[in-house]
């Protein structure tokens, strides 16, 4: 493990570290000096020779890395990461309940939960780390980028572990709600019950027949618009992408799916066609007082494209 950072939290993120290899008595250093080291480490898109002019990498006593340093093993180098500049993701996070433990957040679609890849400073936690003052907040579970809804939070790391246990033992009740076409051959309510598995680096989630039952749903149908219809979902799994492939299964894909049935070309920023699916209802015992818990998406479907939230950054808190 990494000693404490010199650095501060910037944007709600902390600094990243690199380490020296530790000595070896039977060869020489490689490196003569830290910013040779630094340029073989790095990726070539970092200017190495721009951010040592620019003092952005320091040791753990927090003095700046010089270019002509004497190449030192077992030594942490800290920075910061450059940030792509990132559209704001429209619509609000909906604070629906802080205490010194979790916060329970209403969040909208396109919004990652956490930073990564192409979305850092646009996730849930890099917005509400910095907004709410909470550097250790983390989330408990999965919430996809396009799903929109309530979303679990622990303050502070001591607290991840006994939050996500429930999860993981299945002891919280998740309702979701989604807008699908109505078939009128089929009958509901209706269980699902199959294997979901997804491969790294694919898009799409797959059903593997005559596996094992990993993944299963109650699904019913709660009313009816035209031809489409408001589903409640109730998992008793939370594989990756089961909601979506269930219902795609059953012939009723969500609406503003951009994976199932197909495929679509949407590009990363176009905010324009929210999924209509939401997390809408999480409850479970308090693993800490053992107090029921119950909290509800102050969201409806079908879900709109919200008002872009004021200022980069700015997480919209209502």
């Amino acid at each position: 493990m990494p000693p404490r950072s010199p650095l501060p939290p910037r944007h709600g993120l902390g600094a990243a570290w690199v380490r020296t290899p530790d000595r070896d008595k039977n060869r020489p250093a490689p490196w003569p000096t830290m910013g040779a080291w630094l340029r073989d480490k790095l990726p070539a898109h970092v200017d190495v020779a721009a951010m040592l002019r620019e003092q952005r990498f320091v040791y753990d006593s927090g003095r700046p890395v010089r270019e002509d340093d004497a190449y030192l093993p077992h030594t942490f180098v800290w920075f910061h990461r450059e940030l792509r500049e990132e559209p704001d993701v429209p619509g609000a996070i909906h604070v629906v309940h802080r205490d010194e433990r979790i916060v329970i957040v209403d969040k909208p679609p396109f919004l990652s939960s956490i930073p990564r890849g192409r979305h850092v400073r646009q996730s849930v936690v890099v917005r509400l780390r910095e907004e709410l003052g909470l550097p250790e907040l983390s989330p408990v579970h999965r919430l996809d980028r396009v799903t929109s809804g309530l979303l679990m939070l622990a303050v502070e790391r001591r607290w991840r572990g006994p939050y996500q246990s429930l999860f993981h033992a299945r002891r919280v009740s998740k309702v979701y709600r989604a807008l699908a076409p109505v078939r009128d051959d089929l009958a509901l309510p209706v269980t699902v019950r199959n294997h979901v598995r997804k491969e790294r680096g694919r898009w799409q989630a797959e059903v593997v027949e005559d596996a094992p039952v990993n993944a299963e749903t109650v699904v019913e149908l709660e009313s009816r618009h035209g031809r489409y219809g408001v589903y409640r979902l109730s998992p008793s799994t939370g594989r990756t992408h089961q909601l979506r492939l269930h219902l795609h299964g059953l012939g009723i894909p969500i609406v503003g799916d951009p994976l199932y049935p197909v495929m679509l070309d949407v590009a990363i920023d176009d905010f324009t066609s929210p999924l209509q699916l939401l997390a809408s209802e999480l409850a479970f015992d308090d693993p800490v007082d053992s107090i029921r818990r119950h909290f509800r998406s102050r969201r409806s479907l079908p879900l709109e494209t919200e008002p872009t939230s004021l200022g980069a950054g700015r997480s919209g808190l209502s």
